[in-house]
């Protein structure tokens, strides 16, 4: 039935033209009937051609390509010349069909395009972008070991391929298979059993209610997942994720991986920033994470070589994440002249606890008379924070700044399936003096200062304690 309109409406044109391009018209109606299937495909497909139909046939009778005859006589080349002929004007019938058809096409054209099935909506930075140094690895860990909790050195992007966005519906089965993971994670693993039991009612309660039935969107998802763990835990270290690419099975790091992390530790001056001496010869530090002193334990020990003259100390940890527990246990064994029990950390998953003293030796010169300050923010955090503890609860150092980020607790990644995966707190710090640690309330430094007052106030508290000796 198609054919037989479509040859219909060939005719329209001059015969010459339905003569050398009907069967080649017929030919492409055939091939695209059969690729294209459907209501919609086929609208679009007699929308396409009743516009070409009217644009074509307007041209073809409003400039009417001559007609083409060979002339007896030849030019001075020797080549054959040629010469135009004229050829009648349209036809009425033509012309009215032809408008006819232009206005039919575009009048049906708008609503084709704004038919929500051929509209695609923008891929989100997420799917466009992922994160190389790993799906699920937690930022800065704070006291995170080697090899127990994941510390990433930073973040690069790259592009994805299309086979990693795959938009399929986020359904029920997938949802409750999430909330099982995180579920049994927590139980497993979460470093307070009975806060995790909190945790893990909440979820079933909230899963029981409906409440994650209208969830179609999966970061969205594990964002709320994690805002919701965090109102009842208080835990920021606690976190589910998503990628919208598959994540590997993670097997253990391979000898190359831990040296081309090393690598970039190394290349970013294991995070030490700045060392000098400010006036009236106080020294000053700044270094935003504590690395691994088996890698940078050199590049430690020259900047507190550095300041081995200065009068006082002030160490600069606004911008610090955390790191390893041994970088923090070997910075401040400068600031102590006798072995001092600096923290423990328990770990629930082995049922066991481990103590954090000052070294016995560490390179250079101590500084175990010199006054000392530590600069925080909001931004401090773990590691960073442990500094602050154990220095406060030590009376060896007066903070300046801001209340801390409030991260005591250790982390490790969990995948729970390809695309999502939960980090999980394990082990928690232990004051040996306080016996408690700085989890979801952070700090409070000696002198509460807005961070970017600190520096200043710092080196005012420094000229004047070191005036009144």
């Amino acid at each position: 039935m198609s054919e037989k309109i479509y040859t219909w409406l060939l005719r329209f044109f001059l015969p010459r033209f339905y003569e050398a391009y009907g069967d080649a018209a017929l030919e492409l109606l055939r091939e695209r009937s059969r690729d294209e299937k459907g209501f919609l495909q086929r609208l679009r497909l007699w929308l396409d051609l009743l516009a070409d139909l009217a644009i074509s046939l307007f041209r073809e009778h409003r400039f009417p390509q001559p007609t083409l005859i060979a002339s007896s006589e030849r030019n001075l080349d020797g080549m054959p010349s040629f010469h135009a002929l004229g050829s009648p004007p349209p036809r009425f019938t033509a012309l009215l069909l032809g408008g006819g058809l232009s206005l039919m096409a575009l009048g049906g054209f708008p609503a084709l395009i704004s038919h929500p099935g051929n509209i695609r909506s923008p891929l989100t930075p997420g799917e466009i972008f992922a994160a190389q140094a790993g799906d699920f690895e937690e930022e800065a860990a704070g006291t995170n070991e080697p090899g127990q909790s994941v510390t990433p050195s930073g973040f690069g992007m790259r592009a994805l391929p299309p086979a990693a966005f795959q938009h399929i519906e986020f359904d029920a089965a997938e949802r409750k298979r999430v909330i099982g993971g995180v579920i049994s994670n927590l139980k497993e693993y979460y470093v307070y059993p009975d806060l995790a039991q909190k945790m893990t009612d909440m979820l079933a309660a909230h899963e029981k209610a409906g409440e994650y039935n209208s969830a179609t969107d999966r970061a969205a998802f594990a964002e709320l997942l994690t805002r919701q763990l965090q109102d009842v835990s208080h835990d920021r270290h606690l976190r589910v994720f998503y990628s919208s690419s598959k994540a590997p099975e993670h097997p253990p790091a391979s000898p190359r991986d831990d040296a081309e992390f090393r690598k970039q530790v190394e290349r970013d001056n294991c995070a030490f920033k700045k060392v000098e001496i400010l006036p009236h010869n106080l020294g000053y530090v700044k270094f935003n994470a504590f690395a691994p002193p088996a890698w940078c334990g050199d590049t430690a020990a020259a900047a507190m070589g550095f300041l081995a003259h200065a009068d006082a100390i002030i160490f600069d940890l606004r911008d610090n994440h955390g790191g390893d527990p041994h970088m923090v246990a070997f910075i401040a064994t400068y600031l102590f002249s006798h072995p001092t029990h600096l923290n423990d950390i328990y770990n629930r998953h082995d049922n066991s606890t481990e103590q954090y003293w000052t070294l016995a030796d560490v390179p250079g010169k101590r500084l175990a008379d010199k006054p000392a300050y530590v600069l925080t923010s909001s931004e401090t955090f773990s590691g960073g924070e442990e500094f602050c503890y154990d220095l406060k609860n030590l009376k060896r150092a007066t903070l300046v700044g801001e209340t801390t980020g409030g991260g005591a607790h250790l982390v490790d990644g969990h995948r729970i399936d390809d695309h999502f995966g939960i980090g999980v707190p394990f082990a928690r710090a232990i004051n040996p003096i306080s016996k408690k640690d700085w989890e979801g309330a952070g700090v409070v430094p000696d002198v509460n200062v807005k961070a970017a007052d600190a520096l200043a106030i710092a080196e005012k508290l420094a000229e004047g304690r070191l005036k009144s000796k």
